[in-house]
């Protein structure tokens, strides 16, 4: 990770806060993922964060793409991202900084949610490697719905066209997982492997596999990739 990438990422995260974005977002994002923890919570009547992470694939669909839809598709509306591509850059660097920057708000939110566990841990035994699974599976989901949504706001420079295209295609995968039973079984192991949520409900088992490491990374670095070759593709245009 270089010097110009690390400074990018400083420089978009901070600008989460400098508008109301961030507030925004992560107002929202508590309050759906505290609504849906609770009323399941005293439903259930035990210690469990299961319900919690239950609704995350269905709240990071839309909290990914909303998160990344400016990144990209605000400096190419305003004229900005001319000025920074001409820069000492190199565009991988522009791609990766911004990501980071994304992935740091979506980290910040996940932070505010730990209030969540330790009451739970607080009102009775906790399995802790569910809860540690669970957090980790999300931020590699909603680490690879931010990259699809970064993808978008690359092709657009409207921050609204991005975010229904980074949404479509997050709905895409999505509904990937659920459709697994109602295929062959020939064409239902392909498309549980290629789903998302299939490798986030296993690693929120508790039980952190290699394949499901491999897929969220292999997923991400190739959507990255193509967000470069769609910046570099403008250069020529």
């Amino acid at each position: 990770m270089t010097t110009s990438t690390l400074t990018i990422a400083k420089r978009e995260f901070g600008a989460y806060f400098k508008s109301p974005i961030a507030y925004i977002v992560l107002t929202v994002f508590l309050a759906l993922t505290g609504f849906f923890f609770f009323d399941h919570f005293f439903v259930a009547g035990n210690a469990s964060m299961v319900a919690f992470f239950a609704n995350m694939p269905l709240i990071l669909l839309f909290f990914g793409p909303a998160i990344a839809m400016r990144l990209l598709a605000e400096e190419r509306g305003s004229g900005t991202i001319e000025l920074l591509l001409t820069m000492p850059v190199r565009d991988w660097e522009v791609v990766v900084g911004k990501y980071l920057a994304a992935v740091g708000l979506l980290a910040v939110g996940l932070a505010l949610t730990l209030p969540f566990a330790i009451t739970v841990g607080k009102l009775g035994p906790l399995d802790k490697g569910p809860v540690i699974g669970g957090y980790v599976g999300t931020l590699f989901l909603g680490g690879t719905y931010l990259a699809i949504g970064l993808f978008a706001s690359a092709m657009t420079k409207n921050q609204i066209v991005a975010f229904i295209v980074g949404l479509a295609i997050c709905f895409i995968l999505f509904l990937m997982g659920r459709a697994i039973d109602a295929v062959p079984e020939s064409v239902g192991k392909l498309l549980e492997y290629m789903s998302p949520q299939f490798h986030f409900d296993g690693v929120t088992r508790g039980v952190v596999e290699l394949r499901n490491l491999v897929y969220y990374l292999s997923v991400i670095g190739v959507v990255l990739l193509l967000t470069v070759q769609v910046l570099e593709s403008r250069k020529w245009r």
